[in-house]
């Protein structure tokens, strides 16, 4: 039997693909075969570029993300441009960092609801399609905070722990149905986010140390992971937090 990474003939919605993890993720489908919708607050330009020049349709939806208030529109607007939603990659996601003691209720509600609420219901939202349709395939950004605690995050850490925990929860629910709900575990990846620590000689240096690798990963190594996950290649494999880390965790 042919293993098959292809998604040609597949729709995919992917949030937070302006830039980074998401931009690639979004490109690596769209270079397997997948027309792709994409959602966020900022202007994905680069990103459609990118997916029209692969040859598949590319598709914004506007949205903030923060809160649940546009989840059950921008499914409807995704389903509206490209017929389907065979995958649904969750990236969009923020960070707010201070000491534990002085940590406040806004940062972490901003987290938390950016994080994990709206990346569950918008889950929701995909899925009841993806049930209907008989098949389907959902991807969370998760992170190595899911596994471990981090400094100066905890909202962050435990909405990641919580990413870990839903995609389990839903995958349970779902693969009867044959929906997959993975998640992929990014490591030190070299982005606009990363930049200061990149730059920081130190603090570079001990990440590196620490990398089994000797190196940060690149956007494109999540990226293949992602069409794995999003490939008939993947239609056993479900409720998988995917570490994505160099052997980061390994050590």
């Amino acid at each position: 039997m042919a293993i098959s990474f292809s998604l040609a003939g597949k729709t995919a919605l992917v949030t937070g693909a302006n830039t980074g993890i998401g931009q690639a993720i979004a490109v690596a489908l769209a270079d397997a075969g997948a027309d792709v919708a994409l959602a966020g607050r900022s202007e994905p330009a680069e990103t459609l570029a990118l997916i029209e020049k692969a040859g598949r349709r590319a598709v914004n939806i506007a949205a903030d993300l923060s809160s649940t208030e546009p989840v059950a529109r921008v499914v409807e607007e995704a389903v509206a441009a490209l017929g389907r939603i065979d995958i649904l990659v969750n990236n969009a996601g923020i960070i707010r960092r201070d000491d534990l003691l002085q940590f406040s209720e806004a940062d972490w509600d901003a987290v938390i609801d950016t994080n994990l609420k709206t990346l569950f219901f918008l889950s929701q939202a995909a899925a009841r399609g993806m049930v209907a349709q008989g098949g389907g395939k959902i991807i969370n950004i998760a992170s190595l905070l899911t596994f471990q605690g981090g400094i100066r995050v905890p909202s962050y850490a435990a909405a990641k722990s919580g990413v870990g925990g839903v995609t389990k929860a839903m995958a349970n629910e779902l693969a009867p149905h044959g929906v997959q709900v993975n998640a992929i575990a990014p490591g030190y990846i070299a982005t606009n986010n990363t930049a200061a620590l990149q730059a920081d000689e130190t603090r570079n240096r001990q990440i590196l140390e620490r990398i089994p690798a000797g190196r940060w990963g690149d956007p494109s190594d999540i990226a293949g992971a992602a069409v794995f996950l999003a490939s008939p290649a993947s239609n056993y494999v479900t409720g998988h937090v995917l570490a994505v880390d160099g052997g980061w965790l390994a050590r």
